[in-house]
Order: structure tokens, then sequence, then C-alpha cells
């Protein structure tokens, strides 16, 4: 991973339509942080760090996401309706596979 690096995905965020979406890394501070901001795709303002930090035992990731969807007030309604429940699913899914991987303390 190195800024400047471009991820193009295919996305399903509602209603089952499918869409591009790319994102660029625009920082890594390795071991400690890597950062993602939207360059393409659903939201009108996406930025996401990825933390890390070395704990007893292993290591706590911690994600830090601020975001805007499109559309005005009608977008802030369904931000709050479906996005960030979306999202938290998302968040979720990704701990229970990595705790399965890698364990939980």
């Amino acid at each position: 991973m190195y800024p400047g690096m471009i991820i193009n995905y295919r996305i399903t965020p509602l209603l089952g339509l499918s869409r591009q979406w790319i994102t660029e890394i625009t920082h890594v501070s390795a071991p400690h942080l890597f950062v993602d901001e939207q360059r393409f795709g659903p939201y009108r303002f996406w930025h996401h760090q990825h933390l890390f930090r070395e704990i007893a035992g292993g290591v706590e990731m911690e994600d830090i996401v601020h975001y805007i969807i499109p559309f005005g007030r009608l977008g802030q309604l369904v931000a709050a309706a479906l996005v960030k429940k979306e999202l938290q699913k998302i968040f979720d899914f990704r701990r229970d596979v990595l705790a399965k991987k890698f364990g939980t303390l």
C-alpha cells in the first residue's frame, strides 16, 4: 500500500443497484495508519482513516470515517435511516472475519 494507490471497487449500496467506487490511498504511515479518500462513487465526500495501535497481545484497529452523501437534506435523511446502518454492517462483518482469523482478547 502506498500514497497514490488507486483501488477500484464494485459495490451495491442500495436497492441492489451496482456501481463503481474508486478510492485513493492518500496517506500511509506504516504501521500506524493509512487513509483512503473517494475519487468517484456514491458519496459526495468520503475520508476514511484506518488506525492501528499495538496493545498487549495484538493490534487494535480503529476506523474514523467522515462522509457526506449527495442530495442535500434528502441525503441526510437517507444517511440517518440507511447509510449509517449499512456502514455499521460492513465494519461488523470485518470485525467478525478478523476475530475468526486472528482471535480476540
